[in-house]
């Protein structure tokens, strides 16, 4: 996990959760996260999830219950943690304020329903193994993720199949923290997530532009954020 430390500290560390077959450094450090929070007096936490970027795939479970495990501890000793996700990594976040000493809570381009349920693993295995693109555009775009540069195909296709048994099943309750949604204007994967708000005691949504990369990679996007974190 990459730490950031800032010259003064003004509040609790952040936590930023990657999305589904892209690491830290891609989603957060090459965006200017760490820049922009350690200037506002935050350390900054950025991991990569198990089978993602530098973390090797474990022997058992990459489900959710697994994965948010593993974020749990690495937060473990903090007394205080905010936490920013974006897509998959939002989806998980949603578990961790009953399991981690989480203030905030930023869910950022997350889909209220299981995102993975009709993703054909076996056809996306078969392109990464040289065959034909997927006729399905889902799993056509999921094939071309987990067979991009760097990136361990047979793995995230456990990864998916993992996650799809336990799958996303949000309940009003469950997320009892300060929360703020973030989701793009022209994002397929938000849509809907004004469901999500609504489980959300005091929650509130933030239109930023751009489609599911850009709204990430948006200015408004870290406005947003830094101004709920303050």
């Amino acid at each position: 996990m990459r730490r950031f430390a800032p010259e003064t500290v003004s509040g609790p560390p952040v936590l930023l959760v990657h999305g589904f077959a892209s690491d830290g450094h891609t989603d957060w450090i090459t965006t200017g996260w760490p820049a922009a929070l350690t200037a506002a007096g935050r350390e900054v936490l950025v991991p990569d999830l198990p089978a993602h970027g530098s973390s090797p795939a474990p022997s058992g479970s990459l489900g959710a219950v697994a994965i948010t495990g593993e974020l749990s501890r690495l937060v473990a000793g903090l007394s205080e943690v905010d936490v920013v996700g974006y897509s998959l990594g939002a989806r998980l976040s949603w578990e961790l304020p009953a399991q981690a000493p989480v203030r905030r809570l930023v869910l950022a381009g997350v889909s209220p329903f299981e995102p993975f349920g009709a993703v054909d693993v076996a056809a996306a295995l078969a392109f990464a193994d040289g065959g034909k693109a997927p006729s399905d555009p889902l799993t056509g775009m999921i094939a071309h993720m987990i067979t991009a540069p760097g990136r361990n195909p047979a793995a995230l296709a456990r990864c998916i199949e993992d996650l799809r048994e336990e799958p996303f099943a949000p309940v009003a309750g469950a997320v009892a923290v300060p929360t703020r949604f973030v989701a793009g204007v022209d994002d397929p994967v938000s849509q809907g997530i004004e469901t999500l708000v609504e489980l959300v005691p005091g929650a509130d949504l933030v239109r930023v532009p751009g489609d599911h990369g850009g709204a990430l990679r948006s200015a408004e996007f870290k406005a947003a954020v830094l101004e709920f974190l303050k």
